[in-house]
């Protein structure tokens, strides 16, 4: 089967607190989406990519991937208006019969280890959702009021809960059929989306460092992390 990568990067990154998009702030020398598209360049020889970007972005998008010596392997999409419409266009440009990995675009520190454990769980089950275990303590809250201080809550199991990652991979027999259905406030990913449909989704471990791009201290700490893996690789 064909691999190809939906890279999903059509958001504004409000929170991160700047006028660039979090995918393209710089991260090393690099734009935070170079690290991501050339993890799996790395991974998977002449893997297909889908980047998804905000209308607004594609130009900019494309100048930063000019003259790279995997130009080639990139198309530009138009994003939509919910990760839902994104996927559901980077998923209109992906052949049937291929395996497909849908990965947030701001997980840049994504290794070719966790791109191949995906890309072999989807092959072998129709799908691989990677997930790590909880550390913190968790409560469920109820507010009751109009504050903080108002909220009836509860300490929940962490044995049982785990956080979900990218990338969410499938052969795109289920997932393109799933994403034939109208989008519900509840899909918060590519998992839920399948689960919706009737499927069930299989678990892949994860990595601690595959940290999703989301505040300012995310930039310090993923910086931190490419020095560790520098260092180790010298």
């Amino acid at each position: 089967m064909d691999k190809i990568a939906i890279i999903v990067a059509a958001g504004s990154g409000t929170r991160m607190g700047s006028d660039i998009p979090k995918q393209f702030l710089p991260l090393k020398g690099k734009a935070v989406i170079l690290h991501t598209i050339e993890a799996f360049i790395k991974a998977v020889p002449g893997i297909q990519i889908r980047l998804v970007l905000p209308p607004s972005m594609v130009a900019y998008g494309q100048s930063l991937i000019e003259g790279m010596p995997y130009q080639g392997q990139v198309t530009l999409i138009n994003g939509g208006n919910s990760r839902f419409s994104s996927v559901a266009s980077g998923l209109a440009s992906v052949p049937e019969n291929s395996l497909v990995a849908i990965h947030d675009g701001v997980r840049c520190l994504i290794t070719p280890a966790l791109i191949n454990r995906c890309f072999e769980a989807a092959q072998a089950f129709g799908s691989a959702i990677p997930v790590t275990p909880v550390t913190d303590s968790l409560r469920e809250v109820s507010v009751e009021g109009n504050h903080p201080t108002d909220a009836v809550s509860k300490a929940l199991d962490r044995v049982n809960i785990r956080l979900v990652q990218t990338p969410q991979t499938f052969k795109t027999s289920l997932i393109q059929a799933a994403f034939s259905q109208q989008e519900q406030p509840g899909f918060t990913d590519e998992a839920s989306v399948a689960e919706a449909a009737g499927k069930q989704v299989h678990l892949v471990e994860g990595d601690p460092e595959n940290i999703k791009i989301t505040r300012p201290v995310d930039l310090i700490l993923a910086a931190a992390i490419l020095d560790q893996r520098t260092a180790q690789d010298n």
